[in-house]
């Protein structure tokens, strides 16, 4: 029995398939492990996910029992392994003032400081910040003493609609922390991955030079 060439058309694409299919796994098993290195640094070990002895263990499907360090005291909370830092904040600890906005990174509503650092809150798993202390916009303020940022976006009506505005004064609180002279430059970096729909940038670049004890650029 003869093949024809149609025949022979049709094993050589199926064969041409196969081979794409090779090289498209080997592609994304390098791009996994490539991936996995570059995150690996960043995402550090949680106290759940040790089992006592040292050894790994398994947290999950279920609820799990976390202790979190949130503006200076400790909150014993039942998370799933799956929920985000912004959600256990929000509908397991009450603490609102942290917003989620795009959910995905995008908008840095949801900052929080993870070990004095601004991180969004909805990009990061829970587990992820046992062990780590946490402040919120809640934890800004010292009773009725405002933080200098709160009070000067008050001063400088750095707010309009108000749902950035969390983001913002952690991102700007965060900077003038670590660098108390910072110039128009430095304000634009510190919030230039925070959106602001209305508008309100130069308000709240006003309001951050004020507290660095700048009058402008």
């Amino acid at each position: 029995m003869t093949t024809g060439k149609g025949d022979r058309a049709r094993e050589a694409e199926a064969e041409a398939e196969a081979e794409a299919a090779r090289r498209f796994g080997r592609r994304s098993l390098f791009f996994g492990v490539g991936a996995a290195a570059a995150v690996g640094p960043v995402l550090e070990s949680c106290e759940p996910a040790r089992a006592p002895g040292g050894g790994a263990g398994v947290v999950g499907p279920g609820k799990t029992t976390v202790t979190l360090r949130v503006n200076g005291a400790s909150r014993r909370v039942a998370v799933e392994p799956r929920q985000t830092l912004a959600e256990v904040l929000r509908f397991e600890l009450g603490l609102t003032g942290t917003k989620v906005g795009c959910d995905r990174g995008s908008c840095s509503a949801c900052t929080v400081w993870l070990a004095g650092v601004p991180v969004c809150a909805c990009t990061l798993f829970v587990l992820d910040a046992v062990g780590r202390d946490v402040t919120t916009i809640e934890g800004l303020a010292r009773g009725e003493q405002l933080h200098p940022v709160q009070q000067a976006f008050i001063d400088h009506d750095a707010m309009q609609c108000g749902f950035c505005t969390p983001g913002m004064v952690m991102s700007c609180a965060a900077l003038v922390a670590r660098k108390p002279e910072v110039t128009l430059d430095d304000v634009r970096q510190a919030t230039s991955g925070n959106l602001c729909r209305c508008g309100t940038y130069p308000r709240v670049f006003e309001a951050t030079l004020a507290v660095a004890g700048k009058k402008g650029a």
